[in-house]
């Protein structure tokens, strides 16, 4: 699947707007990304939301991720 990446993510990516990789479900996804973009670890930490065709989804990981999807991931908002 093709996911993109917020600009403040980019840099932890090798600056790729968009990556390719291969995920059932969000835990796996963000999981591989980490495998891949070790850099990624410190967003993990400090939240990343996960848009699936639009539809926001924060903390529920093991949503699975349907094909065909339009992925996007972006730092997580903090409320207050």
């Amino acid at each position: 699947m093709q996911v993109s990446l917020s600009a403040t993510l980019q840099p932890a990516a090798e600056g790729l707007a968009t990556i390719e990789i291969e995920a059932r479900t969000i835990r796996e996804l963000l999981a591989r990304l980490v495998e891949r973009y070790p850099r990624m670890s410190a967003h993990m930490e400090t939240g990343i939301a996960v848009s699936i065709n639009g539809e926001i989804f924060r903390d529920t990981w093991r949503e699975e991720i349907p094909a065909g999807s339009e992925v996007y991931l972006l730092p997580r908002l903090q409320g207050g």
